[in-house]
């Protein structure tokens, strides 16, 4: 009897120890819950992305036509055309206007795009143009335009009437503000500017229309370069017609000095056709040299006065 009942209990033993070992993968539900959920969230973004390519290669909702919504000068419809033929793809749905937007704004001349979806099966776009203002001319580096809004963009323009504008990267916005101002003070004596250089001590030159070179200098605040311009458009006309007996044409009018300015002949251009420096004038008072001929004019009270040697103050340096 205690042999029959000592079987009963080692086997009950034995089976107490297998159960207990049964620590796998597959005898934890918890575990198991969450690879199917995972499995379930898989195969639903899988079936997802599957039905949104199928739907983009199905007929429906294609694109037809693209609106142009703004009147444009230089953007040729050929450009549109070839962008829009890259970039639009899909159909009315599954376009991506912001990838399209992007595309339209690299194009030359355009400043800024919009897209918008026009049910049922179009796309309305929106272009804002830059308006050349002059022509950028950096010192190293493609030229580029100068738009009206002093931005610097490329572009390809046959339009030689444009001025040219050169001066450190990041100034061309000022270089077009300070255009305008000189164009507006030499319209009173018919003339306009057609070069504007602003050198990287920030010393500014005028090339006018009929080639005269004006060497302004530096804006100061007790000789701002309006004053000095100002100066040039009361007794330029007096003066050059005076100095045309000892000047064949004027090619540069220096105006760094305080009281008055300087006359010299035609100076020459760089072989690119760019602003070069004049020569340093003589020290004022170092009097009239045979390979130099000036004549100064002295703004004084009332009407100026022509003096044969240069005028009172010293020059500003470049």
């Amino acid at each position: 009897m205690a042999r029959a009942r000592g079987n009963p209990t080692g086997k009950g033993r034995g089976n107490s120890r297998i159960e207990n070992g049964g620590d796998g993968f597959w005898d934890r539900p918890m575990l198991i819950n969450l690879l199917a959920d995972v499995l379930l969230l898989a195969g639903g973004a899988l079936l997802a992305w599957s039905g949104a390519m199928a739907l983009q290669r199905l007929p429906v909702f294609p694109l037809n036509q693209l609106v142009v919504a703004t009147p444009l000068d230089q953007v040729s419809r050929a450009q549109i055309e070839q962008t829009a033929h890259n970039v639009l793809t899909g159909n009315f749905f599954t376009v991506n206007l912001e990838t399209a937007q992007s595309a339209f704004q690299q194009m030359p001349w355009v400043r800024s795009a919009s897209l918008r979806r026009r049910w049922p099966d179009g796309i309305e776009l929106e272009l804002e143009e830059h308006r050349a203002a002059g022509r950028w001319t950096p010192k190293e580096g493609e030229s580029r335009l100068v738009s009206t809004r002093g931005e610097v963009f490329m572009a390809a323009t046959s339009d030689k009437a444009l001025p040219v504008f050169a001066g450190p990267e990041g100034s061309a916005s000022r270089v077009l503000a300070r255009y305008q101002e000189f164009n507006d003070s030499l319209a009173a004596i018919g003339r306009k500017p057609v070069a504007i250089h602003l050198s990287a001590r920030e010393a500014w030159q005028i090339r006018l229309d009929d080639g005269v070179l004006l060497e302004l200098g530096r804006d100061q605040p007790r000789h701002p370069l309006l004053d000095r311009l100002n100066r040039f458009t009361t007794h330029y006309a007096a003066v050059s017609s005076s100095a045309r007996s000892r000047l064949q044409t004027i090619g540069v009018v220096d105006m760094r000095y305080p009281n008055g300015f300087a006359l010299r002949g035609i100076a020459a251009l760089s072989p690119e056709g760019k602003l070069r420096p004049p020569s340093p004038f003589p020290r004022p008072g170092a009097g009239v040299t045979s390979h130099l001929p000036r004549l100064a004019g002295e703004a004084g009270r009332g009407c100026g006065r022509l003096l044969a040697l240069a005028p009172d103050g010293q020059a500003e340096a470049a």
